[in-house]
């Protein structure tokens, strides 16, 4: 399965950190909270959580708060099509292509039956051939996995051309509650789309090809960080274990195929998670990591292909080792090179 190109979408406006404590701060929702809870909010609002703006589909955060579960339904069913068709529309413009074979879309923000992918679709006025398939339920992790199944399909038709593109719409699940875990989702997640095309055979000479896909399935800890429905509003369960957590996955996972002279691509997650995998791993900066969680936040499943595309930015010479984590508790990683 080769790369052919990658392309990511942000909605317009962006927010930093003080200014999302200052938005939600006089809101009815915060005032309602403990004062602990309070306190925790300001506190990761405006310390030093390696994130200094995000971006949500709104006009104003202070809305966002109020939004009961049809409205944040709506948000995602118009949002995610937008901006999924946005990222998607890029990726085929740098690959001077009009249309694709089969479209692979993760998302874990929102729900629509049918999924994403038909909306996606229908925006992008795709031919009514095109094989549509849809993954939930992966968390933040879901851009590897969606990417070895278009593998798969790939294998199956070597002819043809893939996309996989990852949506998450963050301000569609915004919610607030005592739950020390909830209260540091709200100041880390942010809204983002990223788009990747493959092609089923080589077209040049120099084209990387993805390969060497691994996953980690841990169960047992499952209720550390997954998305749970209180009262119809998706809500992030996440525990304090989990930045280790997901450096022994990471770990465990590079040993199945060693970094050699490659470079680490990783979701961010979030600070504590990117330093606790920089301590299991030493000598791999994550720099692209790091900047695409300061300038958007955690985004969920697109952050690792803004990762990368960052990345093939700067040296698309380079030979990568990509890994994404999440909910299930699950990892997974894979490698691009020549």
């Amino acid at each position: 399965m080769f790369f052919r190109s990658i392309a990511s979408a942000l909605p317009p406006r962006s927010w930093t950190q003080p200014e999302c404590w200052d938005a939600l701060r006089d809101t009815e929702a915060v005032r309602t909270l403990l004062p602990r809870s309070r306190q925790l909010l300001e506190k990761v609002l405006l310390g030093n959580a390696g994130i200094h703006t995000r971006h949500f589909a709104t006009e104003q955060i202070q809305t966002l708060a109020r939004k009961g579960p049809q409205q944040q339904c709506e948000d995602f069913e118009r949002e995610a099509v937008q901006l999924g068709a946005q990222a998607l529309q890029k990726a085929l413009q740098r690959a001077d292509l009009a249309e694709v074979d089969a479209l692979f879309v993760c998302t874990c923000t929102g729900n629509l039956c049918p999924g994403l992918s038909s909306h996606v679709a229908e925006q992008l006025h795709m031919p009514p051939t095109t094989y549509l398939a849809d993954l939930t339920g992966a968390g933040c992790g879901a851009t590897l996995p969606t990417l070895r199944a278009a593998c798969a399909y790939l294998a199956a038709h070597p002819s043809h051309r893939a996309a996989v593109l990852a949506v998450e719409i963050c301000s569609a699940a915004f919610y607030l509650n005592d739950d020390p875990g909830v209260l540091i989702s709200l100041c880390l997640f942010g809204d983002g789309a990223a788009a990747l095309l493959l092609d089923g055979e080589q077209v040049r000479a120099d084209d990387k090809h993805f390969g060497h896909f691994h996953t980690l399935h841990l169960p047992q800890h499952r209720e550390k960080i997954r998305l749970v429905n209180r009262n119809g509003h998706l809500c992030n369960q996440l525990h304090r274990d989990v930045p280790d957590l997901a450096a022994d996955a990471v770990f465990s996972l590079s040993q199945k195929k060693p970094l050699e002279e490659r470079s680490l691509i990783s979701h961010g997650g979030g600070r504590d998670v990117l330093e606790a995998i920089q301590k299991r791993l030493p000598g791999h900066p994550l720099l692209e990591a790091k900047n695409v969680l300061s300038h958007c936040g955690n985004m969920s499943s697109p952050s690792v292909l803004f990762a990368l595309e960052q990345a093939l930015q700067t040296d698309s010479s380079r030979r990568f080792w990509i890994t994404s984590f999440g909910a299930g508790f699950a990892a997974h990683s894979c490698t691009l090179e020549p």
